[in-house]
């Protein structure tokens, strides 16, 4: 079969209305394929059913069988013509759908390798395809379902990709569809997949830290940012490297009880906060897994409702889930000596996930990390063009005196966010916990000749099993940093501290280099350079204000 007339099918353009279907054999039948389907089977049952009729009553009254009227021809007709359609079209596809699925579904997507730009552009063949599509359409099929309805997730995602271009009438060109391992994300990462986004990784380095070269994974589409995080790695490099301590590691959850008074609430609180009570308590916690090793419970009380705020430790895992299900434990059995307790929410904000608070930024959350270099006098000379001098007190009236004019809360530093998302996308972390990650402030300080610059950062939250960390992509960038996977049981979490550790360093790096470019005037200069591209913008649209 050529495979090129399979091709033929027309790429739609960005603007381009998608909702028309590609016409098919099937358009041939006055009616759709659905109603087809129904009409021979009812033809089939109808003609069988009066044909045995006629058959007994020609027993009854011994008639030959071969002596036929007009009505038994038309019967007999209609019995074969609708078993050679049901034969035809839902036997055969009975078939394929059964023994031939896999094959014919790959078939289709080698084809679409030939050519690069088809990647968006869905080639449904299949004639049970474009049903399913219809069928997501109208609403009789559900989005979610068609993983386990297909058995295949490549091929779902290119059924709803279809669907979703028909039903919003946009074109989902630029998307890609090829080249990714949809099952590696069922059930984990992403639902109701149609494709995926590409985010260039640069490589910034090598960071040296505590005596060890890291080349350092940066997903990224602000230009700037990978060059400027090496030259600070450049800088740090060349004066000896950095150095970092791991302070405190402890994820935390805080849910919500309710209770019938403040006596109640706080006779609850007072048990959860005894020592003779903790001991017990760690033991139920620590059951709902290996790694779970709980560490403290500090409660904040509000009227009758109770925040136990709980922080263990999660091994190489960045723990949430590891968290929630031991902390459900502990609940159920703090409900047998409270029975009249009520749980309101597994997380009552207070933990506190996912956003800036106090709680977060004075007892920390996740990996705490203190990292620090002295960087020579030379170097700051001469490789950021800068002086110590600037540094210092750029850094006094913009990280402290302008944060605190703000009213900053974690945020004492020059850009520690921009390091933290391109890494923890890079290496597979919740791009949303950066919020509470980048909690960071850093300190510039004259040493002589030279400058100390350090960053205290209380809530790295990351993991190196888990999650995004599995993908491929993810994996590799773990792979690079040799912190890849879970560690061993002795050591367990080693992997991913030192991997919070790292993710300090390259802030450091980030803060040193940023900093001096504010400094020396270069901010402005080098972003023009690097970061602003007229490539989709044109004539029209450059004189518009």
């Amino acid at each position: 079969m050529d495979t090129r007339g399979r091709l033929q099918r027309k790429v739609p353009s960005q603007n381009e209305d998608v909702t028309a279907p590609p016409r098919r054999g099937s358009d041939a039948f006055p009616l759709p394929l659905r109603l087809t389907n129904f009409f021979f089977l009812f033809l089939f049952a109808g003609t069988a059913y009066y044909l045995l009729i006629r058959w007994g009553d020609k027993n009854t009254t011994s008639t030959p069988l071969h002596v036929v009227n007009l009505s038994e021809i038309l019967s007999l007709i209609g019995v074969i013509a609708s078993c050679i359609y049901l034969l035809g079209f839902l036997g055969v596809d009975f078939v394929q759908s059964v023994f031939l699925r896999s094959s014919s579904s790959d078939d289709v997507w080698d084809i679409n390798e030939i050519d690069d730009h088809l990647d968006s552009s869905i080639d449904l063949t299949s004639e049970e395809d474009e049903e399913i599509v219809k069928s997501v359409i109208d609403g009789s099929i559900s989005s979610y379902s068609l993983e386990t309805r297909l058995g295949d997730c490549k091929r779902a995602a290119a059924v709803r990709r279809e669907a979703v271009q028909r039903i919003t009438g946009k074109s989902l060109t630029g998307l890609p569809l090829e080249g990714f391992d949809y099952n590696s994300i069922l059930g984990q990462c992403c639902e109701m997949p149609v494709g995926y986004v590409q985010i260039p990784v640069g490589i910034a380095g090598p960071l040296l830290l505590d005596g060890r070269e890291y080349s350092l994974p940066m997903a990224t589409t602000e230009g700037c940012l990978v060059a400027s995080t090496n030259r600070g790695c450049k800088a740090i490099h060349l004066s000896g490297g950095a150095f970092s301590v791991l302070i405190k590691d402890a994820m935390t959850r805080a849910p919500v009880l309710k209770f019938p008074s403040v006596r109640r609430a706080s006779l609850a609180m007072f048990y959860l906060q005894n020592p003779a009570s903790f001991k017990r308590l760690s033991l139920i916690f620590n059951k709902s897994s290996r790694f779970a090793r709980l560490q403290s419970i500090t409660c904040s009380i509000s009227g009758r409702n109770l925040y136990p705020r709980f922080a263990c430790g999660t091994g190489d895992a960045m723990g949430m889930n590891m968290v929630s299900k031991g902390v459900q434990n502990v609940l159920e059995f703090v409900k047998t000596e409270f029975p009249d307790m009520v749980v309101i929410g597994i997380s009552g904000n207070c933990c506190s996930d996912k956003k800036a608070s106090a709680i977060n930024w004075i007892q920390g959350r996740g990996k705490h990390v203190v990292c620090e270099a002295l960087i020579k006098g030379e170097v700051v000379r001469n490789v950021l063009k800068t002086s110590v001098e600037d540094l210092v007190e750029l850094h006094v009236l913009k990280n402290l005196t302008g944060s605190a004019m703000a009213g900053s809360l974690g945020g004492f530093n020059a850009h520690a966010s921009n390091i933290v998302s391109a890494v923890f996308i890079a290496t597979g972390q919740d791009p949303a916990q950066n919020v509470e990650s980048s909690h960071c402030i850093t300190q510039f300080e004259a040493e002589g000749d030279d400058l100390h610059i350090s960053v205290s950062m209380p809530c790295i939250e990351v993991g190196t099993v888990g999650g995004g960390t599995q993908l491929a992509s993810q994996s590799a960038c773990l792979n690079l940093l040799g912190v890849k996977g879970s560690s061993d049981e002795e050591e367990a979490g080693s992997n991913a501290r030192q991997l919070a550790r790292i993710v300090a360093g390259s802030v450091l790096a980030g803060e040193l280099s940023l900093m001096s470019a504010i400094s020396s005037g270069q901010l402005v200069k080098s972003h023009m350079k690097y970061n602003r591209s007229n490539r989709d913008i044109g004539p029209s649209s450059q004189v518009k204000r």
